[in-house]
This record gives C-alpha cells, structure tokens and sequence, in this order.
C-alpha cells in the first residue's frame, strides 16, 4: 500500500481529489502533519490540532457511488480497530453513519467523496481524521482522542493500522459484498434499541434505532407505528451519557 506524507496541505480529500482528476488511482494513503482547511460530513468544518491523524486514501472502483458509499463503514471499522488495538475494545463504539466513539465521545469522523475518473470507473476519497494526542472542547457533542482515554498511537502508527486494515475490508467488500461490514459494524453499534432523533435535511424525527439495513440505512421505529429508513442525517440519542 502506498502511503504519502506531506508536511501541510489545506485538505487530504482536496488533494485527493486533485489528483484523481490528474490521473492518478491510486490505491493511495495520502496523510499531512496539518491541514488548514479540513472538512468533516455535511460542510463542517474539522479542527486541525497538533498530533492529529488526518489521512485520505484515494482508490478508483468499478462501482456505482451509491454502491461505494457502503465504504464508509470500511473506513469506521478501520479506524475502530486502529483504536482498538491501544484502547480496551469494549469501550469502542461506532455511531451511525460513521463516527468512532470511546466512552460515548467522539475520537474520528470519515467523510468519503467520489467522482468520475479520467480513465474510467469512480474515484474515491476515504477521507479520516482520527483524534490522536488533542481533541476540539467546543463542539456539540463530546469529543476525545487516544492520549486522554490512556491511549499511545503515533501518527505514523495509525495510518499503517487504518491502511492495512481499510485493504482488508475493501477486499471483503469486493468478495463478499456488504454483509461482512454490517455484521461487524453491529458488533460495535453505539445506540441500537435505543430512543434517539435524526436530523435529516428538511425534517428531524424521533424513534428506536431499530437496525442497520442491508444498504447500510438506519431504520428508524416511530411511536406512531411508521417505519424510516435513513442514508443520510445525523443521528443523536439523548437518552443515552455522552
């Protein structure tokens, strides 16, 4: 697996995609020491502190982008099991669509973006930044990295886990289809069961995280008996700390 270090770049996933449309396909790890114009899921902006692993990795698929977008639970799991391996694993949780959590606080977050390739087929960019040694104290939700939870994992450290374990899923994908990433991102599920509200683009509704669907939506139960399947919203549940 190739991997690319740069000192500072204003986006892994601007890069990314530069050079998608420049011709490269990767497969590529790009990772910057700093970025000073990084981006998290729905134009958010994501905090660039020091020590932080910010990493995009550029692959060209023959797949629809909706097909691809299951990949996003390729990038979780990864980083999942990057933490994992310095962090007591029953502590690690997954949010639907795709955050890490520890004890119920945010430590990374995965933003994929896609397009056509010059030479054919979808670019895609696997974008993850990963709280490593600091953590943001103003945001919404809680927040954390590894170094606060107890944790030690070098930059370099991460990317080699999250590369190797993201080729790992990838080839699972391409084999055996989504199946063996819902098993195992359920095996992780932060919330299922619980009362929780989805905040999509033009409504927010309240329910049960009932399941993960096959596609990867969230099915929401509702009180009123109607049944939701959601691909894309945020999801918080109050009822539960953190």
């Amino acid at each position: 697996m190739r991997t690319e270090w740069l000192a500072e770049t204003d986006s892994t996933n601007e890069e990314a995609r530069r050079r998608a449309l420049a011709g490269e396909r990767g497969p590529l790890w790009i990772a910057a020491r700093r970025q000073s114009a990084g981006r998290g899921r729905r134009g958010r902006q994501w905090a660039d502190l020091t020590g932080n692993l910010y990493t995009t990795g550029l692959f060209v698929l023959d797949a629809k982008p909706g097909e691809a977008a299951q990949l996003s639970f390729a990038a979780a799991l990864a980083a999942a099991e990057a933490c994992e391996a310095v962090i007591d694993r029953e502590r690690v949780r997954l949010k639907w669509p795709n955050d890490v959590l520890i004890g119920g606080k945010k430590v990374c977050g995965v933003l994929l973006e896609s397009g056509s390739a010059p030479g054919g087929g979808l670019w895609l960019a696997v974008g993850i930044g990963l709280n490593l040694a600091s953590h943001p104290r103003d945001v919404e939700r809680p927040a954390t990295d590894i170094a606060e939870e107890g944790g030690v994992l070098s930059q370099d450290a991460a990317l080699e886990r999250i590369s190797s374990s993201f080729s790992a899923w990838l080839e699972r994908w391409r084999t055996h289809g989504f199946g063996p990433l819902r098993d195992a991102w359920l095996a992780r599920a932060w919330g299922i069961g619980e009362p929780c509200i989805a905040r999509l683009q033009d409504e927010t509704l309240e329910g049960v995280f009932a399941d993960l669907m096959p596609d990867g939506a969230l099915r929401l139960d509702m009180a009123n008996g109607q049944r939701r399947l959601i691909s894309a919203g945020d999801v918080f549940f109050p009822g539960i700390p953190g």
